[in-house]
């Protein structure tokens, strides 16, 4: 059995399978998904599981280097946008590199996950509760 704390087999193999400037969306139980990458759905009921709870999980096996964000989140969800920012910087500190944020439009942003390796869909049910999510490199 793996000893990680990321269990669910999909994710592992996506996260496994990046490459320098890959990218992974971890998106919201309303984020569209296009045809091309692989869909990874852990949505069981509204809020479970958290986007907050899948995007800790998934940085944990996962070195980023940016993140790509919606600009509506900083107006429309402010809460989460804090809560993000903060986990972001845990992150950082704790992989020992600085992550960018770039902000776009949500309509930026899902034209972007079209280029994801896939697209992991979380039980959030608040607004713009999605990132894209870029591979960095661990030497």
């Amino acid at each position: 059995m793996k000893k990680g704390t990321l269990l669910n087999s999909d994710i592992s193999s996506v996260v496994s399978r990046l490459g320098h400037t890959d990218s992974l969306t971890i998106g919201d139980a309303g984020l569209p998904i296009p045809a091309g990458p692989q869909r990874i759905d852990l949505a069981l009921t509204h809020g479970i599981p958290s986007f907050l709870q899948v995007v800790h999980t998934v940085t944990e096996e996962m070195q980023v280097e940016s993140a790509i964000i919606a600009e509506e989140i900083k107006s429309h969800n402010p809460k989460l946008h804090s809560d993000l920012l903060a986990l972001l910087d845990l992150l950082q500190q704790h992989q020992g590199n600085t992550i960018s944020i770039q902000y776009v439009t949500h309509h930026q942003l899902k034209q972007q996950t079209q280029r994801s390796q896939a697209v992991i869909r979380s039980g959030e049910c608040s607004p713009y509760a999605n990132i894209i999510l870029t591979a960095g490199v661990t030497f």
